[in-house]
């Protein structure tokens, strides 16, 4: 019998070599992410609106030993996009690892909002995923190189009470069907394409929409939020060669908080 090709345990999450882009970095789980993501080794560039709090988490991960590039990035303007990833690849080279973390909520009922709110809520949860996913996918296939990418979706793709956050919820199953869909047009080009869906998770998000509704953590099956920590595991074996084989995949991360 042949030695396996992938010697046992095949579990590496070394990302030495890779350059990720993260969105959203600038506060919550985006700020997590850049840091659990640097900590395995890639470059990491982190990029947000706010380009203050991107240069505090650049000096933090420096500090730790690692190598960060901030970028400013508004994910409504198309334009932004193409450019925040031209300084990526001016800071480190080919991007080679996407996290798409940025989100907003709209935190009102359907029949409230306002035009702009939802142009907003569409631009930034799905319109703007959509086209970086396609920007950093364009310049991997010209460079013959593969690719992770993972988009964080939500446990409210999948189940919505009605109480409000409805063009949310339906972004974010809209992006496990990006995730589905870019898999399978990708796959072919060896870039992985696969998607996180938290449940309830301290982040700013949370904090804003806690604060609108009040504390309900003792309604849950084990009366907690999630840390950020909680996530690492799952992302760096999205990221890293582990998860080599897996394309095409939503991962819920929740708890048990959200079983109908």
């Amino acid at each position: 019998m042949t030695a396996p090709q992938f010697p046992l345990p095949h579990a590496s999450t070394d990302l030495t070599g890779q350059v990720a882009f993260v969105t959203g970095a600038s506060s919550g789980l985006g700020h997590r992410f850049a840091r659990t993501l640097a900590a395995a080794g890639a470059d990491v560039v982190v990029a947000a609106r706010r380009t203050d709090r991107l240069e505090d988490l650049a000096a933090l991960i420096r500090a730790d030993g690692g190598r960060c590039a901030p970028v400013a990035l508004d994910m409504t303007d198309a334009d932004a996009i193409v450019a925040a990833v031209d300084a990526a690849e001016a800071a480190f080279g080919t991007v080679t690892i996407l996290l798409n973390n940025a989100g907003i909520p709209d935190a009102q009922r359907a029949h409230r909002m306002s035009v702009d709110l939802v142009d907003r809520v569409l631009d930034t949860n799905l319109r703007g995923p959509y086209l970086l996913s396609c920007e950093v996918a364009r310049r991997l296939i010209a460079a013959e190189l593969p690719g992770r990418m993972v988009n964080i979706s939500s446990m409210g793709a999948f189940d919505y009470d009605g109480m409000g956050a409805a063009l949310y919820s339906i972004t974010k199953a809209a992006i496990n069907r990006m995730t589905e869909a870019l898999a399978m047009e990708w796959s072919r080009n060896h870039i992985n394409v696969n998607g996180i869906a938290p449940g309830a998770f301290a982040s700013e998000m949370m904090e804003g929409m806690m604060s609108r509704i009040g504390d309900f953590t003792p309604k849950l099956p084990r009366k907690r939020l999630g840390d950020p920590a909680q996530l690492d595991s799952t992302l760096l074996y999205l990221c890293a060669p582990a998860s080599e084989f897996v394309t095409g995949t939503v991962i819920k991360v929740d708890d048990g908080q959200q079983r109908r």
